[in-house]
């Protein structure tokens, strides 16, 4: 079992991970987890835990980790505007097909607010991006 256990675990927190090295040679021939530091990802910031000097191959693991976290983090952003848009065609359908007007009258004014709100971020970022492609030409 320990030839196939990672040098390092990764315990996810709010905003990162605490870190810790992975130790199975040991007299008891148990698994011990050593916390060696706190990662931010968010700001990239790293803490060595305690008094603690971080080696090289730590500091690449860290990085690395940080690097694959950040990838995930976007792709389930992405994944989860995805599934928006199908809860607002699921939310037509609803609108259109089973709501009473009672239920209608309960979601309404927030619905049309939320997607006023989302319309003008939207067409104000695109204009930006067809600015910004128009000043690159």
């Amino acid at each position: 079992m320990a030839g196939d256990l990672p040098e390092y675990y990764f315990r996810i927190r709010e905003n990162g991970a605490a870190v810790f090295r992975v130790d199975t040679e040991n007299r008891q021939r148990r698994i011990d987890l050593e916390e060696i530091a706190v990662v931010n990802v968010k700001n990239g910031a790293i803490k060595p835990h305690g008094e603690r000097v971080l080696t090289d191959a730590d500091k690449a693991a860290i990085a690395a980790w940080v690097a694959e976290r950040t990838a995930l983090l976007a792709a389930r952003d992405v994944d989860d505007i995805f599934r928006a848009i199908d809860h607002m065609n699921l939310t037509t359908q609803w609108a259109q097909s089973r709501a009473s007007d009672a239920a209608l009258e309960a979601v309404t004014d927030k619905l049309l607010l939320a997607m006023h709100d989302l319309r003008l971020v939207l067409v104000r970022k695109k204009s930006e991006r067809l600015t910004r492609g128009e000043a690159a030409e």
